[in-house]
């Protein structure tokens, strides 16, 4: 099968890639720096220069392409790339280009909390705008919606994995009891790889891992598996709330934005997890796939 695949150099996007070959596929990834993503290149897949806001690069993603997984997203806006540009128009580009192309199979990768409630986040309020884009356009497709992913390149866990080592006293946000279900990277992929080659797979799917845990369990059990496990501290939500607001100018470099915080104490957790029920995945535990990247 030849997979066009959107945001194929990041943290999902190279794993899932790698999967793809493995299984035998043709990839051909959208890529705006081709020197950074000669990696690719070097696992067996073709690279397309372009971005998503170019039509003459998405023909040539997509012409040909049996399938189409989208996978940008972002996490912060930043200048131009804001929610609505990336999830919702960028995604609207992906979709009409695919239609276009004739292509058979669409997969895209939203996010746990997707919805389209006055009070929730911009972030989940435009993976909700491109949910339902996805969902009208009329092409087979199946939608994701990952919980917290752990893996090699997580920013979060490697963060906290640093200052378990470098710090006497962890912070933790209140009373860091917000609900977290984070799921291997690994299982991820191929939940995305099965809901591809499955054509029974149609809709929208939630993916979590083998249990949910408070999110200072999930600060503890990084502390255990870096081997550097230090005492936490709780600091009071109000102080917490007035320094990501400070750090929202930052972007991309800030440690942390208001609407990240937002959603950590919203939680990530599924009480419709479909990685075990309709992909058949044993979900790996979350300490055991943090001890085979952070020793």
């Amino acid at each position: 099968m030849v997979v066009a695949v959107t945001g194929a150099t990041g943290f999902v996007g190279r794993h899932l890639t790698a999967l793809f070959l493995q299984r035998g596929h043709r990839v051909r990834a959208l890529v705006r720096d081709l020197p950074r993503a000669q990696f690719l290149r070097k696992e067996g897949a073709e690279l397309v220069a372009g971005s998503l806001d170019e039509d003459a690069a998405l023909t040539r993603l997509l012409a040909g392409a049996d399938a189409a997984v989208h996978l940008v997203g972002i996490i912060v806006e930043w200048g131009r790339a804001t929610f609505a540009a990336v999830h919702v128009d960028g995604t609207a580009r992906v979709v009409n280009a695919a239609r276009a192309a004739g292509v058979r199979r669409f997969i895209h990768m939203s996010a746990l909390g997707a919805r389209p409630d006055a009070d929730a986040t911009a972030y989940h309020r435009t993976k909700w705008q491109a949910e339902e884009l996805v969902r009208g356009s009329g092409l087979p497709a199946a939608i994701l919606r990952p919980s917290l992913i752990s893996g090699p390149e997580s920013a979060p866990i490697r963060t906290l994995a640093r200052m378990h080592r470098w710090s006497p006293l962890i912070p933790v946000f209140g009373d860091g009891r917000f609900p977290t279900q984070p799921v291997w990277i690994h299982d991820v992929a191929m939940a995305f790889a099965l809901a591809l080659e499955r054509a029974d797979v149609m809709g929208t799917f939630e993916l979590g891992g083998p249990a949910g845990l408070a999110y200072e369990e999930f600060v503890r059990a990084i502390g255990r598996a870096s081997g550097h496990p230090r005492p936490l501290v709780h600091i009071p939500m109000t102080l917490v709330r007035w320094a990501a607001r400070a750090c929202d100018p930052l972007g991309p470099a800030a440690p942390i934005t208001s609407i990240q915080l937002r959603m950590l104490i919203e939680g990530t957790s599924t009480p419709s997890n479909a990685i075990e029920t309709v992909f058949g995945i044993r979900p790996l535990p979350f300490e055991e796939g943090l001890r085979r990247f952070l020793r």
